[in-house]
């Protein structure tokens, strides 16, 4: 929690920086410039203070899970296959103990579950202690890999509608001032349309963006989950083995 919400924090201040250099562009961008980064700031600072800071907090909070989920997740990373070689060597040569101080010194989360399985069989508890162990703690670590992900899918949902809610809203404001003018011009319902239209566009921004990265991690730990299945299994056939 200390760390992601350190993220969150960088991730704000580096976010919110550029926001204000935003504002500086947008004022000294010409009306007759293309479309640039310059326009995108400008139309940023345009939609609205508030449905825009809302989309842009569910920005800021969505890259910083998504940042502290792709850290995780590659730190957990490992090469199985060595570890699984490095502990059918240890069995070989010192035995369960030494199988499991290899387990013990290696980080990540297949290291984690083949300390738990080892430590059953040198408490002689038996394979079968040992595989159940296996996967009860298998459902522990996947349950780290997956934490916040839940949330990082709900700013996905949440920045689009926060910009079709922006939409309605300045669609409101625009037969306001139809209503007030007593009269239908391009003038009159501009402004409303314009705010409409950037605040669904922003939305759908940040959706995409966060997208893209959800995708990246639910594979990543896809990924991962696998890898800590085919370990285990392959733990388990090194206990058979070592114990005949």
């Amino acid at each position: 929690m200390k760390k992601l919400s350190t993220i969150i924090a960088i991730t704000g201040v580096m976010l919110l920086g550029s926001v204000q250099s935003y504002a500086q562009d947008a004022a000294a961008a010409g009306a007759d410039e293309g479309f640039s980064m310059q326009v995108l700031k400008k139309y940023f600072i345009e939609g609205g203070p508030f449905f825009m800071g809302i989309v842009l907090l569910a920005l800021i909070l969505g890259l910083a899970i998504a940042i502290e989920r792709i850290i995780y997740l590659n730190l957990a990373s490992q090469n199985n296959s060595k570890l699984v070689s490095s502990i059918e060597d240890a069995l070989a040569d010192g035995g369960v103990e030494a199988a499991k101080e290899v387990a013990r010194n290696t980080k990540g989360p297949v290291a984690s579950i083949f300390y738990q399985g080892l430590k059953r069989v040198g408490d002689g508890e038996g394979i079968d202690a040992a595989e159940k162990a296996v996967v009860g703690y298998g459902g522990v670590q996947m349950g780290l890999l997956e934490k916040n992900i839940s949330w990082l899918s709900l700013f996905i949902a949440l920045a689009p509608m926060l910009g079709f809610m922006g939409t309605v809203i300045g669609m409101i404001g625009a037969f306001d001032s139809i209503q007030q003018a007593g009269t239908i011009s391009p003038s009159v319902v501009a402004g409303g349309i314009k705010v409409a239209l950037l605040t669904t566009v922003f939305g759908l921004v940040v959706a995409i963006i966060l997208q893209i990265l959800y995708n990246y991690i639910i594979s990543k730990v896809d990924s991962i989950v696998n890898g800590m299945e085919d370990a285990s299994i392959s733990l388990v056939d090194l206990l058979v083995k070592h114990k005949k």
